[in-house]
């Protein structure tokens, strides 16, 4: 059944994106429409919070703006978005931190494994606007911004049938990782065999068992389906990585200073409400995925993988010195909100 979703969904994608690409971005009752598109099911966080930015953005300017949210990959996946936001053929896209990677070295910041000492401590970091305001900024050129982060959780290890307790169980399994060089030489580090591809595509792979795990969030075990596939799901807590909502740089900028107060209004209505849904949503999924689909939670020890990981921030700061003062920045962050899991350095 879900192979004939899929399928129709690519069916659907496909005819869309035409009327996407052929079509203006003004409506028959002359309003302009404004495109969002991600990668997430209805029910994730991601969606609900698009969802209040349309109902913010329409309540206060209903009268010029459109705003249609597509979920699900609609629209193509996370790179085709990027592609798609960057050229203008639609508004706005959610893309992973490790795709924007590709387009602007600063964001290999966030990608370090073990960055933050705490989710307070992430949170008080991607809050912090001189630690992100330039980061946001540094992709201009690529003629797309970001405007606010969304919040991802903490990134670890799921597999279809080898428990993940120490980074020696690892050894020889192919792991889906996000298509950035950081995660594929984290991999390297912890003796997996990194395997880059597209979200969309990792259901089929753990299926058919092209790869033997993943690495995410909770949530895609069940919105995404991943724990129909995978038992067992290991807190090694490598990474708490934002997604990054972006817009297309002559939109924001053809905006009148009215609407673009309104529009900045509506990327905190993105991030508040995304935020506030999103401890509810792990919640739920963590028992879904338990009761209902019979993933097993393994709490490892993560002092192991965090040794072999770390070195990894000096070689980073080596490759990328302009990072040092965020990365800095980021560890007072780190010393005010220490968890007992120690990450961070």
């Amino acid at each position: 059944m879900r192979g004939l979703y899929r399928a129709l969904a690519v069916s659907f994608s496909a005819a869309l994106m035409a009327s996407v690409l052929t079509g203006c971005g003004s409506a028959s009752d002359g309003k302009r429409i404004v495109r969002i598109g991600h990668n997430q099911a209805t029910d994730h966080p991601t969606h609900m919070a698009l969802l209040e930015f349309e109902n913010y953005v329409e309540s206060k300017l209903g009268d010029r703006y459109n705003i249609e949210v597509y979920p699900s990959e609609l629209l193509g996946s996370q790179t085709d978005m990027v592609q798609l936001t960057q050229t203008g053929a639609i508004d706005f896209c959610v893309a992973s931190n490790s795709i924007l990677e590709t387009f602007s070295d600063n964001y290999t910041l966030f990608n370090m494994p073990y960055l933050f000492a705490s989710a307070e401590a992430y949170h008080a970091s991607m809050d912090d606007p001189d630690i992100t305001g330039p980061i946001f900024d540094s992709t201009k050129k690529a003629g797309f911004e970001a405007v606010t982060w969304i919040d991802a959780g903490t990134r670890n290890f799921y597999t279809v049938s080898t428990p993940i307790n120490s980074p020696a169980d690892l050894k020889g399994l192919k792991i889906r990782v996000q298509q950035s060089p950081t995660n594929v030489e984290m991999m390297r580090l912890l003796g997996g065999s990194a395997t880059p591809m597209g979200f969309g595509e990792v259901y089929t792979a753990l299926q058919s068992k092209i790869i033997d795990g993943a690495e995410n969030n909770e949530m895609a075990l069940t919105s995404n389906g991943h724990g129909d596939v995978c038992k067992f799901y290991s807190y090694d807590m490598h990474q708490m990585i934002p997604d990054i909502l972006i817009g297309n740089c002559a939109f924001l900028d053809g905006l009148s200073p009215e609407e673009r107060t309104v529009f900045e209004e509506g990327f905190q209505v993105v991030n508040q409400v995304e935020r506030r849904e999103w401890t509810n949503a792990v919640e739920a999924a963590k028992n879904k995925a338990e009761n209902e689909q019979g993933v097993q939670f393994l709490y490892p020890d993560t002092a192991p993988f965090q040794e072999i990981c770390i070195p990894m921030h000096q070689s980073v700061l080596e490759q990328y010195p302009d990072l040092k003062p965020f990365y800095d920045a980021i560890q007072v962050h780190n010393q005010t909100f220490v968890s007992e899991g120690g990450a961070g350095q």
